[in-house]
């Protein structure tokens, strides 16, 4: 995702420190080549202060962390790479807190270049964001920043950069703010990464992303596809720009996985986290049924499947009764060739064979769309007092993935007052999916209720969501298909006084 696109980096940056000075004023320079807005509301803003305290919980515990994001030589079981990761680890440390807690994590930055931490799902103040040029400015080479930040609900989330292509390296890792009201009716817990992976293998994602600006086509075997292209999937039309040559589970390719061990009869909790790029997958533990229980971080009305379609930037949590045996995870690149795989062991017996068939994900198959809201936390009902049409476009051609025509920084803003009862409705007029993402907030779907900030919209077809502006400031939402985003499909929701 894009920190600025290459088009408004100069004019972008000129006039950040401008509009960070000026307090109230955004640091966006959306369609304004840079200049100040009066009426925008800032990142640091008092409104923004106000609405963090509110979060505060009396008697809230700080949790402090530190990440390290650096260049590292990691094994991920086919072979050993450079790459870029949090400390020394692919996925980076998983971070905890309970809901209502004070995080403080510092970022100590250790590569070649600029970056920041953006952290996926929650609704936290707008300073501490993470995104460079809207809400802070990027972390220099060598540099530090302190986050600080209530976390107000529980739920599964992760932390990645919002510069560049950052993401499509190992600059990943997994946040769980714990429910302190949580029945616990599961015996155990798991945290499933998923990724599409190039960096290191002769190219990285910024010579993935050259040669789609540059027209598309073949790339050492790494086909390009998209409209037109040979990737597409009876769920999603086209499903991606790019075949991978790994995919991985919690940093494992399949042939050394990742291995979960427990026992028959327990009730596991798993937690899927789509860290990928340009990849969907479709998820099934093998001889089992999954009971959907939330989706990116909220409950949901408890739905049974044999597979579940998990896009970039969403999360799914699911209760496992576990069987006895060796039993596959697999995460299958939807419309592609190739699958990440993790074993799952409780008892005696061999791994299955690679590669072998798993029925399940021939099943039942549940889309976040699919989802009902838990009734408890459905966005009560209001009027919407506005609306915004996000049209999505572009194509495989050009390289150029647009909102409402135009492509980012010159994206317009779709602004919105604190207060507002706000229906988005997104508008895919591309043969591609995209996966929507918001920052700051969660929205609520029209249709089924469930909550949340990332929603896959699929070919030719449109999503509504309603959201409450209850958390000011400047607020990114783009495509999670990192390349189609650094290509220019983000724009920000934009509070105004």
């Amino acid at each position: 995702m894009p920190s600025l696109s290459r088009r408004g980096l100069i004019r972008g940056t000129a006039g950040l420190a401008t509009v960070l000075a000026a307090g109230g004023v955004a640091a966006c320079s959306i369609g304004s080549g840079g200049s100040a807005d009066p009426s925008l509301v800032g990142p640091r803003s008092p409104l923004v202060g106000a609405a963090e305290r509110a979060r505060r919980v009396p008697g809230r515990s700080v949790v402090t962390a530190r990440l390290t994001p650096q260049p590292i030589t990691v094994d991920l079981g086919a072979r050993t790479v450079e790459t870029w990761a949090y400390g020394d680890q692919v996925p980076g440390p998983l971070l905890r807190a309970t809901a209502g807690d004070l995080l403080q994590v510092s970022v100590a930055n250790g590569l070649p270049s600029e970056t920041s931490v953006h952290w996926h799902g929650v609704a936290l103040r707008n300073d501490m964001d993470g995104v460079p040029h809207l809400t802070q400015a990027p972390i220099p080479e060598g540099g530090t920043f302190d986050y600080q930040f209530v976390a107000p609900d529980p739920g599964t989330y992760f932390y990645h950069p919002h510069t560049g292509l950052q993401l499509d390296r190992g600059l990943y890792g997994v946040l769980v703010v714990d429910d302190p009201a949580e029945p616990g009716r599961y015996d155990d817990e798991w945290v499933v990464v998923l990724d599409d992976w190039v960096d290191g293998t002769g190219r990285t994602p910024d010579d993935v992303f050259a040669e789609l600006t540059a027209g598309g086509g073949s790339m050492g075997g790494m086909h390009m596809g998209g409209m037109g292209g040979s990737m597409g999937s009876p769920l999603l039309g086209g499903a991606g720009d790019v075949r991978y040559p790994y995919y991985l589970v919690n940093g494992r390719t399949p042939d050394a996985p990742y291995r979960f061990t427990g026992r028959p009869g327990h009730r596991v909790r798993i937690r899927f986290v789509n860290a990928g790029t340009d990849t969907a997958f479709r998820v099934a533990v093998g001889g089992h049924r999954m009971t959907v229980t939330h989706g990116d971080g909220f409950p949901v009305v408890p739905v049974s499947t044999d597979a579940l379609l998990v896009g970039m930037g969403e999360r799914v949590d699911v209760v496992v009764t576990l069987g006895d045996g060796v039993f596959p995870l697999v995460a299958s690149a939807e419309g592609k060739s190739g699958a990440g795989l993790a074993l799952v062991r409780t008892g005696g017996g061999s791994p299955p064979a690679t590669g072998a068939p798993v029925r399940e994900l021939r099943r039942r198959v549940l889309l976040g769309t699919d989802l009902v809201g838990d009734p408890d936390a459905t966005l009560p009902v209001r009027d919407v007092v506005r609306r915004h049409d996000v049209v999505l476009g572009g194509s495989m051609v050009s390289y150029r993935w647009t909102l409402n025509g135009r492509t980012y920084p010159d994206t317009a803003r779709l602004p919105v007052r604190e207060g507002d009862r706000v229906r988005l409705r997104f508008l895919n007029q591309t043969m591609m999916f995209h996966p929507m993402h918001l920052h700051g907030h969660t929205f609520g779907l029209v249709t089924g209720g469930a909550r949340k900030d990332t929603v896959v919209v699929r070919p030719m077809q449109a999503v509504e969501v309603d959201l409450d502006a209850d958390n000011p400031g400047q607020w990114a939402l783009h495509c999670h298909n990192a390349l189609h985003a650094e290509a220019g499909m983000m724009t920000a929701l934009s509070y105004r006084t």
